[in-house]
């Protein structure tokens, strides 16, 4: 059973979590906070330390839902090759994914942070690094079931496919035109197929 606290702390981090995505920290103000929760400053410093304990809050909120969503994909059902294939699925459709989020948690706070504030800068790096290592995991297991074949380590090979990835994120966020997802999506489909499947 939950206290009225920690539901309200719950509160707090699901209703802000998108405003700082999409405002980033510097531009998120206190009177954002305030309207978006209808609480008062007090309350939102009652449950948390301060605007950067918030704002660290709201990304590890969204940064699980994250990876949550990418978990489900990697552990589902299947050799790693469709594993793989399930997660460039979901990357297809990351912006509808992401929407209700404010955007890619990654890429929004990891450029926002960069020079403004390190403790969220290195808790978007560290994210990164985890997707990185699940995308690796999954090629290790294709590489010891005889099903995959890579001329680099999975770890490498995983980098250079998220580094795709997260590249078409950015095109597409900022250009407007989710073909750039789309598009490294089709061809990250037909590397693997093509590439290092055995």
């Amino acid at each position: 059973m939950t206290t009225k606290a920690e539901r309200t702390t719950v509160y707090i981090v699901e209703t802000v979590a998108p405003i700082f995505n999409k405002l980033g920290y510097v531009g998120t103000s206190m009177s954002d906070l305030t309207e978006a929760t209808g609480l008062t400053k007090g309350a939102l410093y009652g449950n948390f330390e301060n605007k950067e304990a918030l704002a660290i809050a709201a990304f590890e909120y969204n940064s699980k839902l994250l990876l949550d969503a990418i978990d489900v994909q990697i552990n589902s059902e299947g050799t790693a090759l469709e594993k793989l294939a399930t997660l460039l699925d979901f990357y297809r459709h990351y912006d509808e994914f992401t929407l209700p989020m404010g955007g890619c948690p990654v890429l929004n706070v990891g450029v926002d942070a960069k020079h403004n504030n390190k403790l969220l800068a290195a808790a978007a790096k560290e994210v990164a690094k985890t997707i990185e290592g699940k995308i690796a995991l999954t090629l290790e297991n294709g590489i010891n079931a005889a099903e995959i074949k890579l001329p680099v380590t999975p770890l490498q090979f995983a980098k250079q496919l998220y580094t795709m990835i997260q590249g078409a994120i950015a095109m597409a966020t900022i250009t407007e035109d989710r073909k750039y997802l789309l598009n490294t999506i089709t061809y990250l489909e037909y590397l693997i197929s093509n590439e290092i499947k055995k």
